[in-house]
């Protein structure tokens, strides 16, 4: 009988097959597989549950009060994060899709399953938890900022705020209260007891679950835009090779201890590409493009996430 320690030493692995049985679906089974876009967000809110479940709440408190960690977050995330961005972007060619789509994910911060990621990456996820409404409401605020200083008021007015706050409320809220409510009144409980060690084996199939319905309903999308799609892929994995060391000189700079300077690297190195997908796909003319490009970020970013869980904790920040 496999255990829960088994399954998460093997957890890798079953990434690498998740993301290889996702491709080929997608492929060999289009129709299908673009269906399960519809329950991207259910699956993911169920991830988050899996992994909130498991974090200790009262541990948020000293989470909440480490403002040397919340600095280091915003520095890098909306000061070198578009300055790397920006002069990546000097790379492409000046298409208005192509540059919309590069800078709508790469200048938007994930706040949703980074937690889950920062969490297998040996990184501290209630500093990641606790500073996603500070996350949300600022890249809120900056990104029409950005767009129009990188592409002009046209592209800024192009941002709607609703997609953050249903991704917020759905994919963050609902599963930390569900959580919550089951510490709270679980606790104690035979029943409640139960539950809190079923869920403590959710993570890893969870995880593997998402990877396989985000990469088998996006892989179909992509070939349709193959011309402008690998235009930015180069970028994208430029992005991802760069940013875990920015941000590890900033951990260093901050004086983070090691989990909170992992928790800085996939703060800064995971972008929200799935809340941003549903805002590309509603630009007018080129909103198809746009998701496009949106979506090759998410297929890098994936396969990057499996690396960086194994070489952050290894190799970029080792325990003292």
């Amino acid at each position: 009988m496999v255990t829960k320690e088994q399954l998460e030493t093997k957890q890798v692995g079953i990434y690498i097959i998740s993301f290889i049985m996702a491709a080929g679906f997608g492929f060999l089974l289009p129709s299908y597989a673009e269906r399960l876009g519809a329950v991207i967000s259910v699956v993911i809110a169920l991830l988050m549950y899996s992994m909130f479940s498991q974090i200790p709440f009262a541990a948020l408190r000293q989470a909440f009060r480490n403002r040397t960690y919340i600095q280091a977050l915003l520095l890098v995330n909306f000061i070198l994060v578009p300055v790397v961005v920006w002069l990546l972007s000097q790379l492409l060619p000046d298409q208005p899709a192509l540059l919309l789509g590069f800078y709508l994910v790469l200048l938007t911060p994930c706040i949703d399953y980074v937690i889950a990621f920062t969490s297998l990456g040996k990184g501290d996820e209630n500093l990641v938890l606790t500073s996603t409404p500070i996350l949300f409401v600022v890249q809120m605020v900056l990104l029409p900022v950005y767009l129009w200083l990188f592409m002009g008021a046209d592209a800024a007015a192009m941002v709607k705020p609703a997609p953050f706050f249903e991704a917020f409320f759905g994919l963050i809220v609902l599963p930390l209260a569900a959580a919550l409510l089951l510490q709270f009144f679980g606790k104690n409980r035979a029943f409640g007891e139960k539950v809190l060690r079923g869920s403590a084996w959710l993570p890893v199939p969870f995880m593997a679950l998402t990877l396989f319905v985000v990469t088998a309903s996006q892989m179909t999308k992509l070939p349709d835009y193959a011309d402008q799609v690998v235009k930015v892929i180069p970028l994208y994995i430029v992005f991802m090779m760069v940013m875990p060391f920015v941000a590890k000189y900033a951990a260093r700079w901050f004086g983070l201890a090691p989990g909170e300077g992992r928790a800085l690297i996939f703060s800064c190195s995971t972008r929200n590409s799935l809340v941003v997908l549903p805002i590309a796909l509603t630009i007018p003319e080129i909103g198809t493009i746009v998701a496009a490009v949106v979506i090759t970020q998410t297929m890098i970013e994936l396969v990057s996430e499996l690396v960086y869980i194994r070489v952050v904790p290894r190799f970029l920040i080792r325990d003292d």
